[in-house]
């Protein structure tokens, strides 16, 4: 379902540059890194059956896994082969704004910023974009910034604060589950050459 919207995400557990936003490295190095976020998803819903907050051993074994991690950070690389969350907004001398809708999907489900609050025609959850400035740098104007993001040549690191679950109707009966969370920051790099594009940094909380 959610792979009709954005590409299930590939994970990696790369060290990333040492050169870092200090900002991003910081809470980059208090998150745990997740070597699968499909794994880490399964476990947070319990991947046994429609309802992960149901009776059954599964279940309480969800919950468990949920109550441990909630409000703790994890860290995760995006591939640039599998990032199609990005979009180009305006454009301008000074740069690009580059439009992120933060769903990052896997095993049939997805960690969001946020609840959703509707599914769109296909039954995919809808979130507003995070609207993140990509300065011109010394080496790239506005027009190649844009043909990164139209290329897919853009990695993203992610760091996320997972807080609870979220459920929407489902077409033809029953519910969606995914994963309510609050992103600590994004990173946006070459996934080339590692150099940083653009960077934004959530609310404190």
């Amino acid at each position: 379902m959610f792979r009709v919207l954005v590409t299930v995400a590939l994970i990696t557990s790369s060290v990333a540059a040492a050169d870092a936003d200090p900002k991003f490295a910081k809470l980059r190095d208090q998150a745990e890194s997740l070597a699968s976020l499909g794994g880490f998803i399964d476990k947070y819903l319990g991947g046994c059956g429609a309802n992960p907050e149901g009776p059954g051993e599964c279940q309480r074994n969800a919950r468990s896994f949920r109550d441990s991690a909630n409000g703790k950070k994890f860290y995760m690389i995006i591939t640039e082969d599998s990032v199609s969350n990005l979009s180009v907004g305006s454009v301008d001398r000074d740069g690009i704004t580059i439009n992120l809708t933060p769903i990052f999907p896997g095993s049939d489900s997805a960690v969001t910023q946020g609840a959703p609050s509707r599914t769109d025609a296909a039954g995919n959850p809808v979130m507003p974009f995070i609207a993140i400035k990509a300065p011109v740098g010394e080496l790239s104007t506005p027009q190649q910034l844009a043909r990164q993001v139209g290329m897919k040549s853009l990695r993203l690191q992610v760091v996320f604060t997972p807080q609870g679950l979220w459920s929407l109707p489902k077409k033809g009966g029953g519910k969606i589950w995914g994963v309510k969370a609050r992103l600590d920051t994004v990173l946006i790099s070459v996934g080339r050459t590692g150099d940083q594009v653009a960077l934004w940094m959530g609310k404190s909380p």
